[in-house]
């Protein structure tokens, strides 16, 4: 079986840090990622996608990832489910990120100080072309 989900978008706000009762870092944030292709209005539709990261790569996500950053996430999706105050049983899909790459260029708007790649394994990807549309 295979679960594994590469998105590149914007973060919608800055990273929420958090630690567990265990001492444990947790972020969340959430990327808006364009889709390809345009609606009848000629308009590109965007999905808003969660994402949590965990131990030192949300410590450091944290640090330098803010709204409006560029950034690519390679993870994993998880769907779990909690019951709510009011007794109502809710579903939260997510993705685990094993990897975050900043993608804004230094000194930009919405760009990132530091543009280093952040692996919990190894780097997935190559230099992309900000301007350029990408090819999927």
């Amino acid at each position: 079986m295979l679960n594994r989900v590469v998105l590149i978008g914007r973060l919608t706000k800055d990273p929420e840090l958090r630690y567990t009762p265990t001492g444990v870092a947790v972020a969340n944030f959430t990327l808006a990622v364009d889709r390809n292709y345009k609606n009848a209005q000629g308009e590109r539709e965007t999905d808003f996608i969660n994402c949590v990261v965990y131990r030192k790569l949300a410590e450091l996500s944290a640090e330098y990832l803010a709204k409006g950053k560029m950034a690519a996430v390679d993870g994993r999706i998880q769907v779990r489910s909690y019951t709510g105050n009011d007794d109502q049983k809710r579903w939260v899909t997510e993705v685990i990120a094993e990897n975050v790459r900043f993608l804004s260029p230094k000194g930009s708007e919405g760009g990132s100080t530091d543009s280093r790649s952040l692996d919990k394994t190894s780097s997935f990807g190559h230099e992309v072309n900000l301007d350029d549309d990408i090819p999927f």
